[in-house]
């Protein structure tokens, strides 16, 4: 298991300086956003992705995902909250076919930085969006990312978030299986599971095989609120026994998106806190 941090916790200041703040907190990995003010798709040349790439070698930082699950730049005044449009399920065709765009550009950043694997989510049902039509239209996108990620050689991992069409492990291991590719798999977010009441354990093992990267965060009993890890109620006691007992070898990215006022405390707080309770120090 190796330990990264997001940069979605450094909304307030530019990537290249993020990117200095988590390496200066001890990280040897780092997850970036891929949205603004970091790398939004929507505005990613071939200019800007060179220079986070050579920025995370000079830094010698591994990446461990690339976060392309929401886009705030997409909307001239989005609000100040978790917020998927577009999405793989939009009503609005347009804005679908713009989603599937700015994964691959997504992927193509993940490639330049080497990382292997970029997280999105299904999307919410939106006005007419019916479950049947939701399953129809996520089925119909979700093979055409799947194309681009075997263009770019580029793991896919949804994420489950509570309110949205893919919601729990159970579902989204059913999606896995459907869709039979082997570049599908998932961004396990352990602290949405235990919003929902899933047992975590039960969880992390049905998808243990197709975690391509796991965000942690603590949370306050089953508020969706994103908490340093050891502030909240997680029992990371046996979330640290039940990875080891499935032998997951990937990324631990802690995720910290409402802790923007004081990223740099977090960051050193949730590598402290992780390192004394899942990691043996070196």
């Amino acid at each position: 298991m190796r330990l990264a941090f997001s940069t979605n916790a450094f909304t307030r200041y530019p990537l290249s300086y993020a990117l200095q703040r988590i390496r200066a907190a001890g990280y040897e990995g780092v997850e970036i956003l891929a949205d603004i003010p970091h790398a939004y798709p929507g505005t990613l040349n071939s200019s800007l992705i060179l220079e986070a790439a050579r920025e995370v070698e000079r830094l010698r930082l591994q990446v461990s995902n690339i976060n392309a699950n929401c886009t705030f730049g997409f909307f001239r005044d989005p609000p100040p909250e978790a917020f998927f449009e577009p999405s793989l399920i939009s009503p609005n065709p347009r804005w679908r076919d713009d989603r599937i765009r700015m994964i691959g550009k997504a992927m193509e950043l993940a490639k330049a930085v080497g990382a292997d694997c970029v997280s999105i989510t299904s999307g919410k049902m939106l006005g007419s969006i019916s479950p049947t039509m939701a399953d129809r239209l996520l089925n119909e996108n979700l093979k055409r990312v799947l194309d681009l990620a075997d263009k770019w050689e580029m793991k896919v991992g949804i994420e489950c978030e509570p309110g949205l069409f893919i919601e729990y492990a159970e579902e989204l291991r059913a999606w896995i299986d459907r869709i039979g590719h082997p570049l599908l798999g998932a961004n396990l977010d352990i602290g949405h599971s235990q919003v929902l009441g899933e047992d975590i354990p039960s969880a992390i093992r049905l998808l243990a095989d197709r975690i391509w990267n796991l965000h942690v965060e603590d949370i306050p009993g089953r508020k969706h609120y994103h908490l340093i890890p050891g502030e909240g109620t997680m029992d990371w006691a046996t979330v640290g026994n039940v990875l080891k007992e499935i032998g997951y070898n990937r990324w631990i990215t802690v995720e910290l998106y409402t802790q923007t006022e004081r990223p740099d405390e977090a960051a050193v707080k949730s590598r402290e806190f992780l390192r004394a309770r899942m990691f043996e120090e070196d």
